[in-house]
């Protein structure tokens, strides 16, 4: 039965390490243990009078780094938090230029909510909001509006992240909201200064970087986070029906998604427009080799490129699959089979040509993982389905004229079928009973609901590790990037997961991890 149960490498990191050893854990301080211990006194909220009427050394100093329109739209969940206070903000693009959305005025209308200001206007081509500077005046102008939590010089901004780790000394901890490219490098560099991280998801858009991550994570005491877990359904019903027999013997779960719901590009941009204004376009690159700067890599697309994103999978499989993976304890699959689409065009003397691609993710695809028999479960299959997508129809939702939905998730035994309500876990049923009609996941889901940052707050200030912190998420990560790796390969790939390595597809082996700029890999931040 189943139970769920910079560059100046390792001498500046020995630096901050003696640094960190000998100094006041500030995290303890502000949860009460070592003010006492020094014999000193803070000033209770309360005697100071409502909500904002914090103690500064009863705040939870946070770094906000990523102020795209992912980072603005999720900072107020933050900045509402009485005692959380963002001190520094951090992205390479300064001005709000050739940013994109899901609409043209949604978030601005967001933001100037946030900051009571009817009339407030991005800057930069004065659309869409975005960038450093929209970043930092909106932090400095939200806590303007709160009495008592007015910063006097306002937060600090940087460009770099390096730089922020460097030089701000009192940091609690992190908020990583960047494109999915730097996630590993990032987390590493707060880990490593035993700053508490909360992120986005992937943890990391190669499979080596992300078992770095765990690990370290695995072996530090700051509080990890991973976003995407917070909208997570529970297992706990369809657990039950499995573990009760009503499907016989679970084969395979399907979830499939009509992502990706942003542009993907099938030829790599040939021109060379300016970068905008106020944009380092080497630091966005980060660890990835340099090319010439094109919108098209950047702002709400990034997710379609190899180097720089995770697919449709990162992007949506950690919100609806990650709780699957800790119920069924699926990890280490064996085999990786990619299906996809794929793009044709004609060259100058008008013969057609199918285009070799290990650049962009597919429009559409589905890729199977085959999770071997452990102890308590039988082998299953998981199928991902993007693009449209999806598996065969059930013949009860031909018998009850009930069209197959768009996005959902399937358990499937060999006597039965568990489906959800949804592309989530939400609401499952037994299929033999009923069939209903689901609704599609929004084109922002998991942009505006963030009701785990508030217990990221509460795990930081009790130094205490939270459900869904980065100890959890091998499985989630080992899949979202297998998955990368057999749709750039466009084989089925066979994993042995102990060495961490495809055995039949040498080329394959380098796609599991990137090949660093100087200065940018994981042992130098």
């Amino acid at each position: 039965m189943y139970q769920e149960k910079h560059s100046q490498g390792s001498s500046k990191n020995v630096e901050t390490n003696q640094k960190s050893k000998n100094q006041m854990n500030r995290r303890k301080f502000i949860g009460g243990v070592s003010a006492a211990a020094a014999g000193l006194t803070v000033v209770p909220a309360h005697v100071l009078g409502g909500p904002y009427h914090i103690a500064p050394s009863d705040m939870i100093n946070v770094a906000y780094i990523g102020m795209g329109t992912q980072g603005l739209r999720q900072m107020p969940a933050l900045l509402n938090i009485p005692d959380v206070r963002i001190t520094a903000v951090c992205d390479p693009q300064r001005k709000a230029i050739n940013y994109r959305d899901w609409g043209p005025t949604g978030l601005r209308d967001q933001m100037r909510k946030l900051i009571n200001d009817p009339d407030w206007n991005t800057g930069g081509n004065n659309t869409i909001p975005g960038g450093l500077d929209n970043g930092k005046e909106l932090v400095d102008r939200f806590y303007e509006l709160q009495k008592g939590k007015k910063q006097k010089k306002g937060c600090n901004a940087y460009t770099d992240f390096r730089e922020l780790f460097e030089k701000e000394k009192d940091l609690d901890a992190v908020q990583v909201m960047t494109t999915d490219h730097v996630h590993g490098i990032i987390s590493t560099a707060a880990l490593k200064r035993n700053i508490a991280v909360t992120m986005h998801k992937p943890l990391s858009n190669r499979l080596k970087e992300g078992r770095k991550v765990i690990e370290m994570a695995r072996k530090s005491d700051a509080v990890t986070h991973l976003l995407p877990w917070d909208s997570n359904g529970s297992m706990d019903q369809i657990m039950a029906w499995i573990n009760g027999g009503a499907i016989g013997e679970l084969q395979e779960v399907h979830n499939w998604s009509h992502r990706p719901v942003w542009p993907q590009y099938a030829q790599i941009p040939t021109d060379t427009p300016n970068v905008p204004e106020g944009f380092d376009w080497d630091l966005w690159l980060g660890p990835e080799a340099y090319r010439p700067y094109h919108p098209n890599y950047t702002n709400m697309v990034f997710r379609g490129w190899y180097d720089f994103g995770g697919g449709s999978m990162a992007d949506m499989g950690h919100y609806s699959l990650w709780t699957v993976f800790e119920a069924l304890k699926l990890e280490n699959p064996t085999i990786v089979e990619p299906n996809m689409s794929h793009v044709c065009d004609m060259r100058p003397d008008d013969s057609a040509y199918k285009i070799y691609n290990d650049f962009s993710f597919p429009y559409a695809s589905t890729v199977r993982f085959k999770y071997p028999a452990i102890t308590g479960r039988p082998a299953v299959d998981l199928v991902w389905y993007d693009g449209g997508m999806r598996p065969p129809v059930p013949q009860e939702f031909y018998d009850k004229k009930i069209d197959f939905p768009s996005e959902g998730m399937m358990f499937k035994g060999d006597k039965g079928i568990i489906m959800t309500s949804g592309f989530l876990v939400e609401d499952p049923y037994l299929l033999s009973g009923e069939v209903r009609e689901t609704k599609e996941v929004s084109a922002a889901a998991g942009a505006v609901k963030i009701p785990g940052i508030e217990r990221f707050i509460e795990g930081v200030r009790k130094e205490k590790q939270i459900a869904g912190n980065f100890r959890q998420a091998w499985g989630i990560t080992e899949a979202v990037n297998l998955y990368a790796v057999a749709l750039r390969a466009n084989k089925t790939l066979r994993y042995d997961a102990d060495q961490m390595k495809v055995t039949n597809d040498e080329t394959a082996n380098a796609y599991l991890d990137r090949n660093y700029r100087s200065g940018w890999s994981i042992e130098q931040m």
